[in-house]
């Protein structure tokens, strides 16, 4: 199970912000060829290298591309994006094939820019200032859409926030957002996206030879891991310096440094435009898309924003899917364009086309299972009615009863969780890797599982909770999973929660849990799923500490985390988890 984990981890959730396709061209095609792709590329196209200056005296490289014989101004098109690729013609070029002006910028310091490489900080400003630059060409029209995945996506929010004029439109797919989702998820920093900071600031354009070496980042985890390290000196055990991760572990609050890369609260009360979200189930970085969409509607209802979401991992969410996913077999009316229907979008805000046809209400998501596509106004509206869910103290075989019925007297399960043993780890079947699984790792964790469903019914949205516990400690870091439990005994992952128990009620502010006292620990930041589960199939919830490789170690002493090592952990985590915590999970019958 751990190496499955473990491969699963570095393989699709290490690359969980990054692009999806990176083929070394220069290897694959002789010159000859290069040279022909060329010539076609300059007589279809007029093609212009640009150097944008900055109030504060930056460069920012980009590529203009226009048809061939395109006189009159036209709406543009812009993707902004860290990944400088000498050889990405296809997503360079592909603003111009549907009719538009496209601009390609580059984050400062990449490509033929001569400044410092430095990832986030400054490319919300930058992009305005790029928007600003590109209102006033004579190919502009003064219409400009952005669009792109992950670290693109996050660029467009980035520069939505500036409110220039001449940004009609932003189409983020699986958008991702620093210090929600990268390098930490719900307050824990994670080890999946280790090495993409040297992938990225190692050269102007890309170090897919470092980035792409799992051998290297799997050695480098399960060694700190081992030997017990604090998590700040990971980088030692790699041998290459990280300025960013060491930038990014003096903020584990979600703080002034992470606030101010992106629209924070009531930043996006004047964010008007129209704003087209597409993600996945299977998007490692799904909670940063969906925090742009929940607070932007929670500080402007108004908005005109809708959502695409299906069973799509970080890649597949930026193509539209891909048949077989983690082993699973995809409902076949979930594989559909995202490109076609994000120049069919632009079409409509940009030059008065119709709305794509899939975006008939708000929300719009695929219903695995069922093999069809839903459509609903908001995301609440997606059910109508919730279950709640308590974690009681009845054992019923290898498990403890999931019940509707709030128990009438208080009572708790123990769990003990040695900190300091390196040799095993905890919450083992939180990863959606495959995702039907015919077996779970039972050797950790506490397993509730519900009655049997007597009909057919729909889980649509994002389960929660709370959950009262009280420790020994004054902090941990807690796993919640939930399944599918089908009535062939196969096992369908649906979700999963991440989270450090100090910064429930506020990530932005860190709060100790009183040892010796019960504490109230909401969580609600889990992953959104839409599946229609059979008749006899039950619910199972796995409530675990996290303590493995893939991500920092809470000893719980309630120091910095990231500066507590195995000798912290001497003294075990004791928990008492009582019978009135509860899930909550949106259902539609």
């Amino acid at each position: 199970m751990n190496r499955i984990r473990c491969m699963a981890l570095l393989c699709l959730f290490l690359t969980n912000y990054c692009r999806a396709q990176k083929v070394d061209h220069h290897k694959t095609n002789s010159i000859d060829s290069v040279t022909i792709a060329r010539q076609d590329r300059d007589r279809r196209y007029n093609i212009q290298n640009v150097l944008i200056k900055t109030k504060d005296g930056a460069s920012i490289a980009a590529i203009v591309v226009r048809l061939r014989g395109a006189t009159a101004p036209q709406p543009v098109i812009l993707q902004y994006t860290i990944y400088a690729d000498s050889t990405a013609w296809k997503s360079i070029l592909e603003p111009a094939v549907h009719g538009y002006t496209g601009v390609m910028a580059y984050t400062r310091g990449k490509g033929l820019s001569p400044d410092q490489i430095v990832p986030y900080e400054h490319d919300g400003k930058d992009a305005n200032e790029v928007i600003d630059w590109i209102s006033k060409q004579s190919w502009c029209n003064g219409k400009i859409g952005m669009y792109g995945g992950s670290y693109n996506g996050f660029t467009q929010w980035a520069a939505a926030k500036y409110h220039h004029p001449a940004l009609k439109t932003i189409v983020p797919y699986v958008a991702a957002i620093p210090g929600l989702g990268l390098p930490m998820e719900n307050n824990v920093f994670i080890n999946a996206n280790y090495g993409w900071f040297l992938y990225v600031t190692n050269n102007k354009y890309l170090d897919n030879k470092v980035y792409y070496n799992p051998q290297r980042w799997r050695n480098m985890q399960n060694n700190w891991y081992n030997r017990g390290l604090s998590y700040n000196k990971i980088d030692s055990i790699d041998g290459t310096p990280n300025p960013f991760l060491q930038r990014s572990l003096k903020h584990p609050d979600f703080d002034k440094y992470w606030q101010d890369q992106i629209p924070y609260q009531k930043d996006f009360a004047n964010i008007n435009i129209p704003v087209l979200t597409v993600t996945g189930y299977y998007d490692d970085g799904q909670i940063s898309a969906l925090h742009y969409l929940h607070e932007h509607l929670k500080y402007n209802p108004k908005a005109e924003h809708y959502l695409i979401i299906g069973p799509y991992d970080h890649f597949g969410a930026q193509r539209g899917g891909y048949p077989v996913l983690r082993d699973y077999v995809v409902d076949s009316v979930a594989l559909i364009s995202t490109r076609d229907i994000t120049f069919q979008w632009f079409d409509y805000i940009l030059k008065g086309g119709k709305k794509p046809v899939m975006l008939q209400d708000k929300v719009n998501f695929e219903v695995m299972g069922a093999n069809k596509w839903e459509h609903a106004a908001s995301i609440p509206k997606m059910v109508n009615t919730t279950l709640h869910l308590y974690l009681t103290d009845k054992k019923e075989g290898d498990h403890y009863l999931l019940s509707d019925k709030k128990p009438g007297t208080l009572a708790e399960l123990n769990q003990e969780v040695n900190l300091a043993d390196h040799q095993t780890s905890n919450n083992n079947n939180y990863y959606p890797y495959p995702i039907i699984k015919k077996e779970l790792d039972h050797s950790t964790g506490l397993f509730f599982m519900s009655q049997p469903f007597d009909k057919p019914v729909e889980i649509n949205g994002m389960f929660s909770g709370s959950l009262k516990a009280m420790i020994n400690k004054k902090d941990m870091d807690i796993g919640v999973s939930l399944y599918e439990v089908m009535p062939n005994g196969d096992f369908f992952d649906l979700s999963y929660f991440l989270g450090r128990a100090s910064y429930a009620e506020d990530m932005s502010v860190r709060k100790l849990l009183q040892p010796g006292e019960i504490e109230t620990i909401p969580f609600y930041r889990s992953r959104m799923v839409s599946r229609q589960l059979s008749k006899g199939s039950r619910l199972l919830v796995i409530l675990d500490i996290n303590k493995n490789s893939f991500a920092q170690v809470n000893y719980g002493t309630g120091k910095d985390v990231s500066t507590e090592n195995i000798s912290d952990g001497k003294i075990p985590l004791r928990i008492k988890w009582y019978n009135d915590s509860f899930i909550s999970v949106p259902v539609r019958q």
